[in-house]
């Protein structure tokens, strides 16, 4: 008697599974560039003040802050793959959900299941690769993912340009798209972490100890980095409205930062292992603080706010995977889990602080250019990161 065959469901190589990881990482890079514009927009056509607006777009790093501390157990005891399922689900289903009902309460309770979602497709894709690449080839496959990061941040501020044929439009198409790719996990086999990093809750909190101890520097510019990508994106195109250029203008300018960064992505992370991380780090922090000068000086002409936020991104839209390679480089194999978590708490309190700090700003002197908040901030950046002496940073 001859058995029915049972359905056997291929998975991919891993070859395979890392481009769908790259993928993925797009997904969020571009739900985030798109949720940031697109609300601005929103809620200044609504009249909120750009104090209120600021606050609100700190909702998406909110929900990055708040799973934060709940991604490590979960990613040990069921894998990357479950994590990564439900980051995915928690993205797509919210975006789609947006255009049922207009009040800022619901929107930012929906910002903030974002934040979560994309938290779990971060740190589940990032530790996932760091931990599997090998040494020869982590600086390579750091630079795709963030190279995927910027793209997908190039690309999203562009469905702001759907507001003109309705509302929910770029909410709808956003979700789409980000459910076409999350479908692709399902071909992927599950994997787990290494059972040597196997720790208590307590093992977990001293091992953040020790990441901040080691990797404290490292850290920074991925805080720099979430405070330039929620700042530019979030409160821009408040100011930018404010200043007489048009939403279409904007939702071509706010993309130039990350299209910079996919220029140079690949050939910065390639150069920083040949001259050292810090080094990179101060030559593109000082470098972009005066693009951004130039900015708040022409911040009229449109031509100069193109090339401004073109080059600034060339420069310094690489501190993300910059920081996650530079903690890579510090950190014993043991402690990457959490100094990738770090890494992620990093970017977020940069995300939170920089759109309400910026939104304040204006709110209290109107009259003078909001860039010169970013310049205050790579400012301190550089000056923190210069003073840390390098053999302190090479133990």
């Amino acid at each position: 008697m001859r058995h029915p065959k049972k359905k056997v469901i291929h998975m991919v190589s891993v070859k395979t599974r890392f481009w769908i990881l790259i993928a993925l990482v797009f997904i969020s890079g571009f739900s985030q560039g798109m949720i940031l514009p697109l609300m601005g927009i929103i809620l200044e056509q609504e009249n909120v003040s750009s104090s209120i607006n600021g606050l609100h777009a700190t909702g998406l790093y909110v929900g990055v802050l708040i799973a934060s501390p709940f991604m490590e157990k979960p990613i040990r005891k069921y894998g990357f793959k479950p994590l990564i399922m439900l980051g995915g689900l928690l993205v797509f289903a919210s975006l789609a959900i947006f255009p049922l009902w207009q009040s800022l309460w619901f929107w930012f309770v929906l910002r903030v299941t974002i934040g979560i979602g994309d938290n779990m497709l971060h740190f589940g894709t990032q530790t996932w690769i760091t931990t599997t690449s090998a040494k020869e080839t982590r600086g390579r496959n750091i630079s795709f993912y963030g190279l995927s990061f910027g793209l997908g941040f190039t690309v999203g501020p562009l469905m702001t340009r759907l507001l003109e044929v309705n509302q929910a439009l770029p909410f709808l198409v956003s979700a789409a798209l980000s459910f076409v790719v999350w479908s692709l996990m399902f071909v992927v086999r599950n994997t787990y972490p290494k059972t040597d990093n196997v720790t208590t809750a307590t093992g977990s909190v001293k091992r953040f100890i020790q990441a901040a101890q080691i990797a404290w520097v490292a850290f920074l510019p991925a805080f720099g980095y979430g405070f330039l990508e929620a700042t530019l994106h979030g409160i821009f195109p408040v100011y930018g409205l404010r200043i007489g250029h048009e939403v279409n203008m904007l939702s071509l300018i706010i993309p130039c930062f990350a299209a910079g960064s996919i220029v140079t992505q690949i050939p910065l992370g390639i150069f920083s292992d040949k001259v050292g991380r810090r080094k990179v780090l101060l030559t593109v922090i000082a470098s972009g603080s005066i693009c951004f000068l130039l900015a708040a000086l022409f911040e009229t002409s449109i031509i100069a706010l193109f090339l401004s936020f073109a080059i600034s991104g060339m420069l310094i839209g690489s501190l993300y995977s910059l920081s996650i390679t530079f903690m890579t480089d510090l950190l014993p194999s043991s402690l990457l889990p959490a100094g990738n978590l770090m890494t992620g708490i990093s970017f977020s309190i940069g995300s939170i602080s920089g759109p309400f700090l910026s939104g304040l700003f204006l709110d209290v002197f109107p009259s003078i250019s909001f860039f010169y908040v970013i310049i205050f901030m790579l400012a301190v950046l550089f000056f923190a990161i210069y003073f840390k002496r390098e053999t302190e940073v090479a133990t």
